[in-house]
């Protein structure tokens, strides 16, 4: 018999208290996962503490694959900054450099331009029509540090869906198979 026909005869001899036993580690699982992920929003201020870069635009700095870890701080944005940041109308966050800090003599307002290292232009396109400057609340945190190409396996998910479900597939036969 193969390794299919072995997990369903294991699935098969699963007694309701093992089966049941099994449901709620994997939901302890879960609900760590998710407390872990709230808990890391309080500590940093940022509503997104951990990112995946998306594209090449701030290579060599940051690879397309890197994992950013964000904080968010009371301290003004400066020039040189990489924060990470929602444009009206946008739902994926954008990772780029703070270029320019502009503040409004009138208002005292800070406004900042951004721009990917590896661009040759402003990100002056990609703001929303008509918008020429970033203000605070756009920015969701400011890079603190990273860990390269951990993040591959979440673009891989993105852009191929039916390995996400194959890899959920196979943990939870994982999980209803264990013996423990």
């Amino acid at each position: 018999m193969g390794f299919i026909g072995e997990s369903v005869e294991s699935v098969k001899s699963i007694q309701f208290r093992q089966a049941l036993s099994q449901a709620v580690n994997l939901g302890l699982i879960v609900t760590s996962a998710l407390i872990i992920w709230k808990a890391l929003i309080c500590i940093t201020g940022s509503e997104s503490p951990v990112v995946v870069v998306l594209s090449g635009s701030m290579e060599p700095g940051f690879k397309r694959g890197d994992i950013l870890f964000l904080h968010m701080s009371k301290d003004p944005v400066r020039a040189g900054e990489i924060v990470v940041f929602n444009i009206d109308g946008r739902d994926i966050p954008i990772v780029h450099r703070v270029i320019k800090v502009h503040e409004q003599q009138d208002t005292g307002e800070v406004n900042f331009l951004t721009k990917g290292d590896n661009n040759k232009e402003d990100d002056r396109m990609l703001y929303a029509q008509g918008q020429r400057w970033l203000q605070r609340h756009h920015v969701m945190g400011r890079a603190i540090g990273f860990l390269p190409y951990v993040g591959w396996m979440t673009i891989i998910m993105t852009e191929k869906p039916i390995i996400k479900y194959i890899v959920i597939g196979a943990l939870g036969l994982l999980v209803i198979t264990s013996k423990d």
